[in-house]
């Protein structure tokens, strides 16, 4: 059932992809529309579950598996991961989306979409609109439709979640981890801050790993179903089974590039472990075309030409053919921040290994940094520093006090746990003389390709650094860390690390500090912040670290919706309000309640008045921001463009820009 979960989990996501690009191409991206396309989906995933049978598996007993799932329970590890899962599920529930770049820009445009019916490229300074990967998008537009709500997109991100533990145990196994070292690890791994934090929010960099894991999978699965040893006889249905797991595979691997075009480096590794096993199935499907349990050869042929043109569809392909289009360039980088497009391999890699580590090994609880953001490059050697400043987007440096789903990679615990096994597995390897590879069937092939597989990785991590000078790195590479761990914990010395009781003590540990940050965490705190820190303040009024924890928390509870305010100002049955703002201003409380027919248009500063009149705004807000960028006055602007001010409110969009202003006009007949 597992299996068929991930399967079917594919599947949806496939379907979003390809719904979402077939309806915009028709006009058809509406409620109709999707009712529609609903309908059919729903009838090929019950002829999936109905007809999907290889292998077979006994009839679904929930009585068992509710013993099952009680048992395992029992156990400290799965019962770790199941309060976990359980919190973040009451966080998602209890706090409305507010992570800052699916606010800026991914339901935006989802929205702008909607309004229109059609993906289109949107009148913006915000690039991040149009150049960038649909992957989440189109999972969200049909939730963001028909519920008009954006509360349960949280789901998005935690469906894959509950997924891991499964998936990392079934790839770290085929690849040679040992399953006592897999099945502890398996519930570690996404407790991984970057993990647990976007299970319950609305950001795009963990949901990706479940495709990263599954393409690995499924391939490797397929290997040894050709095979042919895999504890049965030879079964001439094998060919059949192993070209399903391979077409999933394919699928998995067009997803996890749909969804970001930074994971496209993962390519590498799943190639090793794909591409040689397509001449064995091409043989084997030949081989046993006249056999009774052997599928119809031409048949199986076409239906490999349509999951090609499906993975087409919801990988990154579509985007770049429209980036090529619009801009000339399929990757969108001429469009991008400085640093996005890395000019320097050389310091790439230094800066990157520096951020991931400073990332990754930062203290769960940091309240030194104030003090590092604002002095720790002076104790960096001076040519580092010059080279960064050069290749890095700015901000490089920036450390939070807290895990947060904006910056947050492994983290600390699983970080740190994961140095202490790798020097102690060193420190008994001596003792234990068993080989490192795997005698797994799946992969039972030369040692040279077992480490190609392993290495393979770190490989496409390093292609990562070579090309990017962003930040927060540790967040954007979170599909990677499920594939690069294996290559550290393999080995028979791993399975005497997992036993000691030091171990387990320090897993505990990881679990706690995992607990205490889920708990506090800003975006979605589940403690009651606002009267504790008001009593605390009150009896302490000097403390800058608690007016600043105040100050975090205050702005991130109003980030779903920080220009409420304003809407008060609208008049009656307005159909369009139109904005002006920076690339990182929040346009999203203009849209809400959703589904009030109410739509957003973007216009910018150098936007002549008869083209702002042309987009049909009466009314507009502009950002005081967008001014300040443009060094103009709301004075000057309104002058320029013919409007004139009609209210003026106060708004926090981040913590480090503090109150901004914010201005609502009308343009004058």
């Amino acid at each position: 059932m597992f299996v068929r979960l991930v399967k079917l989990w594919i599947i949806i996501s496939t379907l979003a992809s390809v719904g979402g690009w077939a309806l915009s191409a028709m006009g058809a991206l509406n409620k109709w529309g999707y009712v529609c396309y609903l309908l059919t989906a729903v009838v090929i995933i019950v002829a999936f579950l109905r007809f999907e049978k290889y292998p077979r598996s006994p009839r679904w007993s929930p009585v068992a598996d509710l013993k099952k799932l009680k048992r395992r329970l029992h156990r400290f590890l799965p019962a770790s991961f199941a309060v976990l899962a359980a919190l973040v599920f009451v966080s998602g529930i209890l706090h409305a989306p507010n992570d800052h770049t699916a606010m800026s820009y991914r339901l935006p445009r989802v929205l702008e979409w909607l309004s229109r019916g059609q993906w289109f490229w949107i009148h913006t300074r915000n690039y991040r609109m149009n150049d960038r990967a649909c992957g989440i998008e189109w999972l969200s537009a049909p939730l963001l439709l028909l519920t008009k709500s954006d509360r349960a997109l949280f789901l998005l991100n935690f469906i894959p979640f509950l997924l891991l533990p499964g998936l990392i145990f079934a790839v770290w196994t085929r690849l040679g981890v040992r399953p006592r070292v897999a099945w502890n690890w398996m519930w570690l791994v996404p407790t991984g801050y970057c993990f647990l934090m976007q299970a319950g929010g609305v950001a795009n960099d963990a949901f990706p790993t479940v495709y990263a894991l599954a393409m690995v999978d499924f391939a490797l699965v397929a290997g040894g179903q050709l095979s042919g040893v895999s504890g049965r006889t030879y079964d001439a249905r094998l060919p059949a089974r192993a070209s399903s797991n391979l077409m999933f595979s394919l699928l998995a691997a067009a997803l996890l590039v749909g969804a970001k075009a930074s994971n496209a480096p993962l390519g590498l590794p799943w190639a090793i472990v794909f591409f040689p096993v397509l001449p064995k199935l091409y043989r084997a499907l030949y081989a046993t075309r006249d056999t009774q349990h052997a599928p119809r050869f031409t048949f199986h042929i076409s239906a490999w030409l349509l999951v090609m043109l499906l993975a087409l569809a919801v990988s990154f392909i579509p985007t770049a053919l429209l980036n090529i289009h619009y801009l000339h360039d399929w990757s969108g980088l001429s469009v991008e921040h400085s640093g996005m497009n890395m000019k320097n391999p050389l310091a790439g890699i230094l800066g990157n290994a520096v951020l991931l580590f400073t990332n990754n090994f930062v203290p769960t609880f940091f309240p030194l940094a104030g003090w590092w953001n604002q002095h720790a490059l002076s104790h960096f050697p001076g040519g580092l520093v010059r080279l960064m400043d050069a290749n890095f987007e700015g901000g490089y440096n920036i450390l939070g006090e807290m895990p947060t789903e904006d910056w947050a990679g492994l983290g600390f615990g699983v970080s740190v746990l994961v140095v202490v096994s790798v020097v102690a597995g060193l420190c008994y390897r001596n003792s234990s003389r068993a080989s490192t590879l795997s005698s797994n069937p799946a992969i039972q092939q030369s040692n040279l390709w077992c480490r190609a597989v392993l290495i393979a990785p770190w490989i496409a991590l390093l292609a990562y650094c070579m090309k990017t000078g962003m930040v927060t790195p540790a967040r954007l590479i979170t599909p990677y860390y499920p594939l690069l761990l294996p290559a550290l914990l393999i080995g028979a010395a791993q399975s005497r690390v997992v036993r000691h009781r030091w171990w387990q003590v320090a897993a505990g540990l990881v679990l706690v500090l995992a607990l205490a940050a889920l708990i506090v965490t800003p975006p979605r705190p589940l403690w009651p912040w606002k009267p504790i820190l008001s009593r605390v303040i009150a009896a302490h009024p000097n403390q800058t670290q608690l007016l600043r924890a105040q100050k975090v928390y205050d702005v991130y509870a109003h980030r779903s919706d920080p220009l409420a305010g304003m809407r008060q100002w609208f008049p009656e049955g307005l159909k369009v309000i139109g904005f002006m703002g920076t690339d990182d201003d929040l346009d999203i409380s203009l849209w809400k309640p959703y589904g009030s027919r109410r739509r957003v248009e973007r216009f910018l500063f150098d936007d002549p008045p008869e083209k702002i009149r042309e987009m049909g705004i009466q009314y507009g807000v502009v950002s005081g921001l967008e001014l300040d960028v443009n060094k103009s006055t709301i004075q000057d602007w309104l002058q320029k463009s013919g409007a004139e001010l009609l209210d003026t409110t106060n708004a926090t969009m981040t913590v480090s820009q503090g109150p901004e202003p914010w201005y609502f006009v009308r343009f004058k007949e």
